[in-house]
Formats: structure tokens, sequence, C-alpha cells
């Protein structure tokens, strides 16, 4: 028997699925559908919040035969987020970027990126912790109280206030509906980090890397997987779906090209609505 999560209901058969996109769609994912590079610059603003009221958006507001993705990126800035940033804007697509704080003031370049994604309104920023574990994630999960000393200091330096979180080396979730752990001697570092305030928000579909730190696989392939999820009603919320890949896979033609028809197709599908994570059903619900 399958282990239910948040939400879970039973789907209908999604595949080959296709409607027009409702006015009332529009009106709140303007970041769903292509726009003139022209009129998107004239909506950049040099400020990004970082307060600010999130409205409240159910699946009321989405017809019943599409689905919601949630863009996530991990590791930024870093090599590849120019790149990112092109791709998004090019299909004005909103996304969320988990960031590194220490690669925030890691070179001149991760700077001037980080500038990049705070001032794109296209674009949210979310924590993904201050050191990135130094990549040593069994020993950094081994101190609970230093989990949550780290990403308060990228909270602090990046001023990320809403706490909204994703662990390094892990794909974890708490949130109030959802608990999921998946290597068990991160749990008390996972419940550290939710009693000090933060929503933690692992993914449902990763597009990795290959040997040479590219995209693996053709954006078909992940299309392919991305309906075989909904079908099976495999996310952790039915009828929603976090997909998660990385900055620095971006570096090389193949995987940007890959990425943009990805990106291209399941607009062009008409089955989709692309939302920011604090979008994401009852995250913003205070936690108990």
């Amino acid at each position: 028997m399958k282990k239910k999560f948040g939400e879970k209901s039973k789907n209908m058969a999604f595949l080959g699925m296709t409607a027009l996109v409702s006015a009332a769609s529009i009106v709140l994912n303007s970041c769903n559908s292509k726009t003139d590079v022209k009129d998107f610059e004239k909506t950049v603003s040099l400020e990004h919040p970082t307060v600010r009221t999130v409205p409240k958006i159910d699946d009321e507001n989405v017809e019943s035969d599409k689905r919601i993705i949630y863009l996530t990126f991990d590791d930024g800035p870093n090599q590849g987020t120019e790149n990112l940033l092109k791709i998004l804007n090019k299909r004005n697509v909103c996304a969320t970027a988990f960031l590194v704080g220490k690669h925030a003031y890691g070179s001149k370049r991760q700077k001037d990126d980080m500038e990049l994604l705070r001032s794109n309104p296209l674009i949210e920023l979310a924590n993904h912790s201050f050191s990135h574990a130094h990549n040593k994630y069994t020993d950094f999960y081994k101190n609970p109280e230093a989990v949550v000393h780290d990403f308060d200091i990228a909270k602090d330096s990046l001023k990320l206030y809403d706490k909204i979180a994703r662990t390094p080396g892990r794909n974890i979730w708490r949130l109030n509906n959802i608990n999921v752990t998946d290597i068990k001697s991160s749990t008390d570092a996972a419940n550290g980090l939710k009693k000090a305030g933060y929503k933690v928000i692992g993914w449902d579909l990763e597009w990795r890397p290959s040997e040479k730190m590219t995209l693996k696989g053709s954006h078909e392939a992940m299309i392919k997987k991305v309906d075989s999820i909904f079908l099976n009603d495999l996310e952790k919320t039915s009828r929603h779906l976090v997909f998660l890949t990385h900055d620095q896979y971006l570096r090389d033609a193949d995987s940007i090209n890959e990425l943009d028809m990805f990106i291209e197709k399941l607009q062009k599908s008409n089955k989709f609505v692309f939302r920011k994570i604090s979008q994401y059903p009852k995250i913003n619900d205070i936690l108990n």
C-alpha cells in the first residue's frame, strides 16, 4: 500500500490532458507565459523584498486538469547562475533559488550574481545553509545545534527572513503536514530546524548531473518523469511537484539548451502552472 503524505489523494489519469489557462491562473501566475524581453526589462525592480506577505493561494485557483510545478535551483550563486537567469527571463517563468551563504561572498562574480538574483522579480530567495555542511554531511548533521546556527548565519547575512529552507545533501521535509527524513541520522537536526521556525522543503524530482557535472539525460526523459509522478500520485502533495536541479550544472551549451527546452515544452503543453516555493500548500502555516 502506498504511503500517503500531506494532502495526498487519488488522482485521475493525467497524461495527455490539455486545457487553456484560466483567467484566474493568469492573474495569479504572471510568470507562466513568455513575454517580450523589452517588456520584461521594464518590470525588473531594483529591490527584492526580504519580508513580504505571501497571498493565500489554493487549488481552487487552478483548473482541476492542471498541475503545479515549483522550479528550484540549489547552491547559488555559483557557476551557471547567469545562464539560469537567461533561461528564466527568456521563458518568463518563476523559480526559487536556494542560496548558500558563503557562495554569495566567494568571489566578485558570485557577489554580482547574488545581486542579479536579488533584483530579479522572477526569482524568490531561500536558505540552503551558510556552509553547505562543508560537503561533510554525516558530520554536519551530528550536531543539531550547529546546523540551526549555520542556517541562522545564512538567514541573517543574506536577509532571508521568510525562513524557508532546504538542507544540503538531504531530501528533508518539515512542514506542519509533511514530515520526511531521507537519512534517519539527520532527524534530530531536521527537528531542530523546525523548532527554530524553519519551513524545510525537499523535492519530488531531481535532474541529476553526469560525471562531468552537466545535466544528465534529455529534456524528453525529464518530462516523462514529471508525467509519471503525477500519473502515479507520487508527489508529496497531490497536484504539486517540487523540481530540483543546481546552478552549477548549467555551464555547457547542451545543458542550457536541455533545461530551456524542458521549460518550453512544459509551458506549451498547457498542463502546468509554475509557482514560487512560498506558494506551496500550507508552507506558510505557523509551525506547531
